[in-house]
């Protein structure tokens, strides 16, 4: 595979002037929107079962129920969403998404028996467990090149402001006006959904540029698992997502059991991964895609530093120091996994939707989304039943596992699209502008 140096600075400087001077058309609107919805999720998430235990007044045992099954429901939707990508466009779903999840959220204080909330959670949980797959496909309709990984460090970052936003908010008017107010929430976050979708709305897709790109190729599942180096680079995210479930599910159990840590260090922790990402995110993917690496080296660099982080818990929990000690030992752990999270998420997400043929984007996401779902599955049930055996094994587990990734990712790139692997391929002769091409023959183990 022929990666000339002077190839290399020509790339450098297109993507200088994409960098400058391209923007997605309706680019502010889209980042707008989707910090406007962020805050809306914000406004639940934290306080899940206690939301909708008070909204529709049901036990949370029942509402506990619900929610499980209904999640379990929205996987199985995820295929579905990615063909409707293919057939519809990403932009039209969506927007539909927007409406269901606003529609819901609209009716949720109105949902007060039984067969009324599993109603109205099934409905929302299929387009709430399909967005992200809908979201990275318009990543891909709208954007192209280094726009792509700029869009993904700006949405991450945008997310993670607009959640704790949301959470502060819910916060205070719960301290103002007790549980009653969770009702306004409900309304509140619907009226956020709406107001995305409009915003969404404004956004332009743009066509591939591309010369001799077939748009006729089969359309359908078997295409993409008839394609081992895409199949390769999803089995290798997997071992990367159960890095970020470590964050919400391992590490407070593991402060608690086997650190005997306070609660307020899982506080700490969880606040200064969400500030990190907020304020510096943009700022370290941006250093990141200057620097003209491979997305492939990026989003391996990211694992690495995963990996670090779980090496550094498994010798704090060997030593056990004092509590002073611990406490700073363990947030700057948490920053290495938080720089881990900032360089891999962008170049790991521009990957995946630079690697997926324009025809079947929907179907090749979804099935990349289904690593991180079936990631968030498995780990409070594996993490927990390493942690009983000893509790640093799980973070033995997660440092293998990143460490796998990352060299699955560098050596996948021989066999992945040039332009999925380079923000701005370098040195493509003008008649052969299509993707390369070693697909499904290629012999990835």
């Amino acid at each position: 595979m022929a990666r000339s140096t002077g190839a290399r600075s020509v790339g450098a400087q297109v993507e200088g002037k994409q960098e400058e001077g391209e923007r997605v058309g309706g680019e502010r609107s889209l980042l707008v929107g989707v910090g406007v919805s962020a805050v809306g999720i914000g406004m639940y998430v934290p306080f899940t079962l206690v939301f909708f235990h008070h909204v529709t007044g049901l036990s949370f045992a029942l509402v506990g129920l619900v929610m499980t099954a209904t999640g379990l429901a929205g996987l199985a939707f995820m295929p579905l969403a990615g063909s409707a990508v293919d057939r519809f466009g990403a932009k039209r779903v969506n927007l539909a998404l927007y409406a269901v999840r606003a529609f819901g959220f609209a009716l949720y204080p109105f949902a007060g028996s039984l067969p009324a909330f599993a109603a109205v959670s099934l409905v929302t949980a299929l387009a709430d467990r399909s967005f992200s797959v809908v979201q990275q496909s318009l990543i891909g309709e709208v954007a192209r090149g280094a726009a792509r990984d700029r869009l993904q460090a700006s949405l991450r970052a945008l997310q993670n402001a607009g959640m704790g936003a949301g959470a502060l908010i819910v916060s205070g008017v719960l301290a103002l006006w007790g549980t009653t107010a969770f009702t306004y929430t409900a309304w509140a976050n619907a009226l956020a959904f709406a107001l995305a979708g409009l915003l969404v709305g404004r956004v332009r897709p743009v066509r591939d540029p591309q010369p001799g790109r077939d748009e006729r190729q089969p359309a359908g599942y078997r295409t993409v698992l008839r394609d081992r180096p895409f199949l390769a680079l999803t089995a290798a995210n997997f071992l990367t997502a159960l890095g970020y479930a470590a964050l919400s599910v391992l590490f407070p159990l593991y402060i608690a059991t086997w650190l005997h840590g306070p609660d307020s260090l899982t506080g700490a922790a969880f606040t200064l991964n969400t500030a990190l990402c907020a304020g510096i995110g943009v700022l370290v993917a941006g250093r990141v895609r200057r620097s003209g690496a491979r997305r492939t080296r990026s989003a391996a660099l990211g694992a690495l530093l995963f990996a670090a982080a779980f090496a550094g818990q498994i010798v704090l929990g060997t030593l056990h120091p004092g509590q002073t000690v611990t406490l700073v030992a363990l947030l700057a752990i948490v920053v290495v996994y938080t720089l881990g999270e900032l360089v891999h998420s962008p170049s790991g997400g521009a990957l995946s939707v630079s690697a997926a043929p324009e025809a079947v984007r929907g179907r090749y996401l979804a099935t990349y989304q289904l690593s991180y779902s079936l990631a968030t599955a498995l780990a409070p049930s594996l993490f927990t039943a390493l942690l009983s055996v000893d509790g640093r094994l799980p973070w033995a587990v997660l440092t293998v596992a990143a460490v796998g990734a990352a060299l699955a990712l560098v050596r996948l790139e021989r066999w992945l699209p040039v332009e999925a692997v380079y923000a701005v391929p370098p040195a493509v002769p003008a008649a052969a502008g299509a993707r390369t091409p070693v697909r499904a023959q290629a012999p990835v183990a």
